[in-house]
């Protein structure tokens, strides 16, 4: 079964609430919206409003590969979100 697509509105919620204070964070985040928005799914939406918790230089480190998930941020929605902003051009 595949999982629901994020609609509009909680889609450009979740853009809202992606904008970060670094800029190189942004433009991991920015990159992952311009590939995977169209398909983005609910779990996948969950992984990302986790990730956008953490202060933009440990976000920094996970993008860069420089630390991996651990403790509560250890969860499948979490590493497969992170997957697809990993993921180089």
């Amino acid at each position: 079964m595949q999982e629901e697509l994020v609609g509009e509105r909680e889609l450009s919620k979740l853009r809202w609430r992606c904008r970060r204070g670094l800029l190189e964070n942004d433009l991991f985040i920015e990159r992952f919206f311009q590939r995977h928005e169209s398909t983005l799914t609910v779990g996948q939406a969950e992984g990302m409003r986790v990730l956008m918790d953490l202060s933009d230089n440990d976000l920094m480190d996970l993008f860069l590969c420089r630390k991996e998930p651990e403790g509560e941020l250890d969860r499948p929605d979490v590493k497969e979100v992170l997957g697809l902003l990993r993921t180089a051009p």
